[in-house]
């Protein structure tokens, strides 16, 4: 076996932080996560949905966050109370911010919320060789899981603000051993303690031709060879090719709704056979989906070449590691409900869907990296692997005992999921022209940038801003996950106005707001991972009056807050240094979602919508996208002195009505100062105090 070489892998890139950030000390416990001030929360609000709502709907929004947080008001009260609770959780947050985002949640799992990854594309000219690379990857897979199961894996660091602080990695220790039950009100995420001894951890799924099937990895008490996997892989081809004109697609059911499927399992569950066959998908590491190829005419409408070359294109790729493509295709090939899917397509697209609870992105991304990295080290290795097991026992193929009323579940799931999958309007956006390094030549936040970009481009599209969602980590303490980036700002209106006036503003006046719209996305980018974050604090306030079993206050009921959470740009920055990427669909009808990956010299984004909206379509959004890129490097290349002079230069402008005035005062919307050049100020005619985090 290979343990000895994963450790010393792992001890290798473990060791390159460890002398680049000697100060911390890993045995340290983090923090926990604060509770942040309720004045900032309310200012940042008022701020924030100044930028959405209108001024009539803003005012009434005004007055319920006064009376939530004057003296003696209910908002003192449940700040107080939320303080007490946090001192006996690990993190206050954890269960209320899961509950909302996921387990309340009844949309079905594929487009909705599990999110897909594009490997690095292989090429296999017969079925021998995507078997061949199957066994190598579940190799690798078990090689690096001796790591996690021993909580051995590298801590992760921050890499700015704080650099070097270690990051909570109890999210990677849940990849290969969590669930998620579906359940009538309320999904649960069942996460087990793995050990060498336990039997269910020691299996895997294979899923073939929409049949599934138990590889036992461990026989004897010796772990399977390569050989050995990818013999039992042939096996498992052979059985599944047999039974394909009379399955049942059954793990289309985990495609449903999740009260539907909850009915569906319950029901399943009064059969021995069934039960056993879900406790074996329930309890496996992960899922194996061996894919048959997929036509090329699934290919976007305007990948020419890639089509005229007999090539899938990207957005082929993305939609098949996104849901499958169709029951007819793959999409009963799958089961949703296990966090990692793995996908190894006949025609050499590879790559992994996985259930969101348990792990974000970027934990995803890191374990992924990690471990093609150290399959690629073994296989230049060539190392030698143990023996072949002379005698493999046959692979089980799950068996199901269906009721008609689950039959008929089966057939209305997949009619549902073929036309949420017609529905789903993808593109792929790889601009060239330059990427995260451009920004980088003149003091600015890549990231900040491409916000403010999409900032740009919806304005252009739609004429407005609306709440836009981006993750950000918090898991610099205890349990962390992600609070939200706000880029919906006062500041971002006012600079995207400029970009779009019929009567243009200069490039100084333009690269003055741009700047100051900036300063914004980086000050809140700023308070949120560390701590101090506006949606998950609000949401606390909210769930501790339902705990104490108050009235829900005002602010909450209010539709000024629900259209907050309405978030018509659901974005986030998943980072890679392979060629792959990431890709999820919108949250809401009407909206857009937006996975980029700014790389040294190119940006990929890969856009998603719903063709049922007919005001929404992702091509469309992708290229003028493309034109507020270029636009704004347009703008930053036509201010020709450095970044340092060009702060100092515009330090006392402002815009008033449209016009430039060295008057040394903030912007303005309605007349009104909406922010300075440090701190973050409401919009109140002066009523609130500024927010110094």
């Amino acid at each position: 076996m290979t343990e000895h070489h994963v450790r010393e892998y792992v001890k290798r890139v473990a060791s390159i932080d460890i002398e680049n950030y000697p100060e911390w000390d890993l045995t340290k416990p983090l923090p926990k996560l604060p509770v942040p001030d309720l004045m900032g929360t309310m200012n940042t609000y008022l701020t924030i949905m100044s930028s959405v709502v209108s001024p009539n709907e803003f005012r009434r929004t005004e007055i319920m966050v006064e009376d939530f947080w004057k003296d003696n008001g209910s908002g003192q009260m449940l700040q107080q109370k939320l303080k007490q609770y946090a001192e006996t959780k690990e993190n206050w947050a954890y269960s209320w911010w899961m509950d909302d985002m996921y387990m309340k949640a009844r949309l079905p799992l594929p487009i909705n919320s599990s999110p897909g990854m594009v490997f690095p594309r292989q090429f296999f000219e017969n079925r021998k060789q995507q078997l061949r690379y199957a066994a190598r990857l579940i190799s690798g897979i078990l090689d690096y899981k001796t790591i996690i199961d021993a909580k051995a894996l590298p801590v992760d660091r921050c890499r700015h603000k704080q650099k070097g602080q270690p990051l909570c990695m109890a999210q990677y220790y849940r990849l290969f051993n969590s669930y998620r039950v579906p359940g009538y009100l309320k999904d649960k995420l069942v996460t087990k303690e793995t050990s060498r001894n336990d039997a269910d951890s020691h299996h895997i799924i294979v899923a073939c031709k929409n049949q599934f099937f138990v590889l036992d990895l461990l026989l004897n008490y010796q772990r399977l060879s390569e050989d050995d996997v990818f013999t039992q892989l042939e096996r498992i081809c052979d059985m599944a090719d047999e039974g394909a004109e009379t399955c049942q697609p059954v793990g289309v059911l985990t495609t449903s709704d999740r009260s539907t499927w909850a009915g569906a399992r319950a029901e399943m569950m009064t059969d021995m056979t069934n039960r056993e066959s879900l406790s074996a998908l329930e309890t496996c590491m992960f899922v194996l989906c061996l894919d048959k190829s997929i036509p090329i005419s699934f290919n976007h409408q305007r990948s020419v070449d890639e089509t005229s070359m007999n090539l899938r294109d990207d957005v082929s790729l993305s939609t098949q590691m996104l849901h499958g493509q169709g029951s007819k295709i793959n999409s009963c090939n799958r089961w949703f409900d296990k966090t990692m899917q793995f996908i190894i397509s006949r025609d050499g697209a590879c790559g992994l869907n996985y259930e969101h609870s348990p792990a974000e992105g970027i934990a995803i991304v890191q374990l992924i990296e990690h471990l093609l990295t150290y399959m690629q080290e073994v296989h230049e290795k060539k190392l030698r692997r143990m023996q072949s097991l002379c005698e493999l026992p046959r692979p089980v193929q799950l068996e199901w005992n269906l009721s008609s009323n689950v039959e008929n579940v089966i057939a209305a799931a997949t009619d549902s999921i073929d036309r949420c999958i017609h529905d789903l309007d993808l593109y792929v956006l790889r601009f060239d022209h330059f990427g995260r390094e451009f920004p980088k030549q003149y003091n600015m936040s890549p990231d900040a940038f491409i916000q403010l970009a999409l900032q740009l481009t919806y304005f252009k599209i739609h004429g407005r801003l609306v709440s836009t969602y981006e993750s950000a980590s918090t898991r610099r303490f205890r349990l962390g996950r992600v609070d939200n980036i706000r880029a919906n700002s006062p500041a971002a209106l006012e600079w995207v106005q400029a970009m779009v006036a019929k009567n243009e503003a200069s490039y100084e006046t333009k690269m003055a707001l741009l700047r100051r719209a900036m300063e914004w996305q980086t000050q809140i980018m700023t308070k949120t991972i560390l701590g101090h974050g506006m949606d998950c604090h609000m949401l606390g306030l909210r769930e501790m009056a339902v705990e104490l079993a108050l009235p829900i206050p005002d602010i909450f009921t209010d539709d000024t807050y629900r259209k907050s959470n309405q978030f018509t740009l659901s974005t986030s920055q998943v980072n890679t240094t392979m060629d792959t990427f990431m890709c999820y669909g919108p949250v809401v009808p009407d909206g857009y979602g937006v996975c980029y990956n700014p790389r040294p010299d190119d940006i990929i984004v890969v856009i998603s919508a719903f063709k049922s909206h007919a005001e929404t379509q992702s091509d469309h959004f992708a290229y003028t996208l493309e034109g507020s890129l270029l636009q704004m490097s347009e703008l930053c290349t036509k201010i020709k002195s450095d970044c340092d002079n060009i702060a100092d230069k515009i330090r006392n402008v402002s815009l008033t009505n449209g016009s430039v005035e060295n008057t040394g005062l903030s912007p303005t919307l309605n007349g009104k100062a909406v922010w300075g050049q440090t701190d973050l100020v409401t919009v109140s005619n002066g009523r609130y105090k500024k927010d110094l985090e």
